[in-house]
């Protein structure tokens, strides 16, 4: 009895039970766990962000526009709601880990779906119009001889391409990327609601914080890869191994480029079936910790308990457990009105996802931003999104955990912090519209053949009379750099009458429309390179880019926190859920979407498909991308602005209205105590009769 006077009922028989020691310290499967539910969470991000690393590289694949790899992109999120309730409730109820493992392997084989249109839709076909030489001293002329009678070749119909539209009209194999995000969304549902509940329902109190922590940080690092994937990929051409590299005539920087995007979604596929292979070896449960046990119910009670048949202990488990259905019905309507009558959330939720339409827009064609706007490569711009951005991201939302927790923010503090960090941000984003680039220089597009500015394209605008005498289509993009710095979209329209050399070293002579004086002008394969001016502001750009990244970032922790602090404890699931419903359901989905269709009202130069129809754009007005797609970026955070101030005073009268009630609840409860107070002093010796009279107390 000695043990038991020092330690307590019932704690003794802990001490002495050789299981508890396993219990006390980290399970071994609990840290298997910890660690598979980490590189499942490296491997999802990196799939993830490298889909958002190929959306140049899928448009020029599939020749399809901005708003179409909008609507790929938000499929994962369609997927993901498919099953979001069905997994979230019926999932806890089952196998947990095999649950995650059936998750990892279906994200696995939606990423293999992606690339294998690569396999079966052919070699890719560069637009051109030159002819392959079989050696450098062979010569064609770009500029075939028209007569009066003949039409120009882009308003013929070909008898070659219309067997080609025959056989790609059967199915679009863009369908096949589609259905691959579809089934990566699916396979990633089970894997943060089972993954972080289990792992806190195992682990200790004070390590639960610790482990979720290690999964964000992990999960982290894993868009640092899947952007340096893309940037690695992108500069391998998508068809290596297959054909000869020296017959081909254009490089990574070239508008037609396309990288080898299906080995990245091989490599990310590898990776997340691997991820899948350890929650297939793990146990469906693990020892409570001591922690988690009930203090007033001895070990065997408490294992009891555990046993759902056990029928002796049956009106234990009841209370903790919906009785059926139909009472969880009845429960979730009145606890979905209080939550939803809770104007501080709602307006937060409308905060959100007002914000999210900008951010989720504005870093999925953040890349193809750098590409366009700054004349880079796509390698280059996934690697800086991959090098800079996302650290920086990474770095300001962990140093807003620290400044939270140093400075003991509260509520109010929180928002305040949240709303500072984020406004401070919104403001230094505006020098971003200062930072531009003025349009490249490609006669009959953006400037006319004398090189004056500010041209009104139009499809015969791209016809003059240096390159009247040539049979020219204006349907392709095979675009030419003249000695004047003036970018021409085919060696034809330059009125180039011969050539010499071939691949990527052929030069176009006796260009009638380079020449500016009299002489032999020569032109170049490929755009002219970026311009001067561009080369200077670029390395700001990059600067305010990371800066901004930062700031903003540092705002998403207290931001977070404020949601979970102004919601009553028994609602915070149910607001969590809501709340990733609602931003996947009206940001994630349509932020791309209607982003990439803005996009593309900026385009001058689409690409033809092999059926005739309009493509990929080739070239896009610099000035009017930069102002859409930063101008929206910029007004939906205003938006935002305006309802948190809104905000700020729903959120101030709600945290009086708490203290009133608190202060409230403690003067009840003085009362009540006074009260038990002077009612204890007269029934006392009535107490000590009571105890006193054995007659009184048998009847008792």
């Amino acid at each position: 009895m000695s043990k038991m006077d020092k330690k307590g009922a019932g704690s003794w028989m802990l001490e002495d039970s050789p299981a508890t020691h396993a219990v006390k310290n980290c399970h071994p499967n609990l840290k298997m766990f910890l660690a598979a539910l980490s590189y499942a969470y490296f491997a999802k991000a990196l799939s993830g962000s490298y889909m958002k690393s190929t959306i140049t590289q899928l448009e020029r694949r599939f020749d399809i526009p901005s708003y179409l790899i909008g609507v790929i992109d938000g499929s994962f999120e369609m997927g993901n709601l498919l099953v979001i309730a069905f997994v979230s409730y019926f999932g806890a109820k089952l196998h947990r880990p095999k649950i995650i493992a059936i998750g990892c392997t279906l994200m696995s084989l939606g990423t293999f779906l992606i690339a294998m249109p690569h396999f079966i839709i052919g070699r890719y076909k560069i637009e051109t119009t030159i002819r392959a030489s079989e050696n450098s001293t062979s010569q064609f002329s770009p500029c075939p001889v028209s007569s009066l009678d003949s039409s120009r070749v882009g308003d013929r119909p070909s008898p070659l391409l219309s067997k080609g539209c025959e056989k790609e009209s059967s199915i679009s194999m863009w369908m096949y990327v589609l259905l691959g995000n579809v089934l990566r969304g699916i396979g990633e549902t089970p894997v943060q609601p089972l993954g972080i509940s289990y792992l806190d329902d195992y682990a200790q109190s004070e390590n639960a914080a610790l482990y979720i922590g290690c999964v964000q940080t992990i999960s982290i690092i894993g868009p640092i890869f899947g952007f340096l994937l893309g940037s690695l990929c992108a500069k391998i051409y998508v068809d290596v191994g297959y054909i000869d590299m020296e017959a081909v005539t254009i490089t990574p920087e070239d508008a037609r480029w396309v990288g080898a995007w299906w080995l990245g979604y091989l490599i990310a596929g590898i990776v997340t079936l691997l991820s899948a292979v350890p929650f297939w070896f793990l146990p469906k449960s693990l020892p409570m910790p001591v922690d988690k046990h009930d203090s007033s119910c001895t070990p065997e009670q408490t294992r009891f308990i555990k046993d759902a048949d056990s029928p002796t202990l049956d009106h234990k488990i009841r209370p903790e457990e919906p009785a059926s259905l139909h009472v969880m019905a009845n429960e979730f309507v009145p606890t979905l009105k209080t939550l939803l009558g809770n104007h501080v959330y709602i307006l937060y939720l409308g905060v959100t996802i007002i914000q999210f339409n900008s951010l989720i827009g504005m870093v999925t064609y953040k890349p193809k931003y750098i590409e366009q706007h700054y004349g880079q490569s796509a390698s280059k711009a996934n690697f800086l999104m991959g090098m800079i951005n996302i650290p920086a991201v990474a770095l300001g939302m962990f140093s807003g955990g620290v400044v939270m927790k140093k400075y003991k923010l509260g509520v109010m503090g929180a928002a305040k912090f949240a709303y500072g960090t984020s406004l401070l941000g919104f403001f230094l984003s505006f020098l971003f519209l200062a930072m531009g680039c003025e349009n490249s220089k490609v006669a009959g597009i953006t400037v006319s053949y004398t090189g004056g500015e500010d041209l009104s394209y139009q499809e015969q605008s791209l016809f003059s009379d240096c390159n009247s005498g040539c049979l020219c289509s204006t349907k392709e993009w095979d675009p030419v750099c003249g000695e004047n710095g003036i970018t021409y979209v085919s060696p034809c329209l330059a009125g180039c009458t011969s050539s010499t050399g071939s691949g990527r070293n052929m030069v176009f002579d006796h260009c009638r429309c380079v020449a500016v004086q009299p002489g032999n002008l020569t032109a170049r394969l490929g755009q002219c390179l970026p311009r001067h001016s561009c080369d200077r502001v670029f390395p700001y750009f990059l600067a305010l880019s990371v800066i901004t990244s930062f700031i903003i970032s540092l705002g998403g922790t207290p931001g977070f926190m404020l949601l979970v602090r102004c919601i009553k404890p028994e609602l915070k699931s149910l607001a969590l859920g809501i709340h990733t419903l609602a931003t996947r359901t009206l940001a994630g989905i349509p932020a791309p979407i209607y982003f990439g269709a803005i996009i593309d009202t900026t385009c001058l130069k689409w690409a033809y498909s092999t059926c005739g129809g309009r493509g990929a754009c080739r070239i896009y007005n610099t000035s009017s991308y930069r102002i859409v797609y930063l101008g929206l970026t910029l007004g939906l955070r205003a938006v935002s602005f305006l309802l948190c101030i809104w905000g700020f005073a729903l959120l101030r009268r709600h945290l009086k209205r708490e203290e009133k009630e608190a202060l409230g609840d403690e003067n009840s409860e003085l009362e009540s105590l006074r009260k038990d107070e002077n009612s204890f002093v007269p029934r006392e010796p009535f107490v000590l009769s009571l105890d006193c009279n054995p007659e009184r107390e048998t009847r008792l």
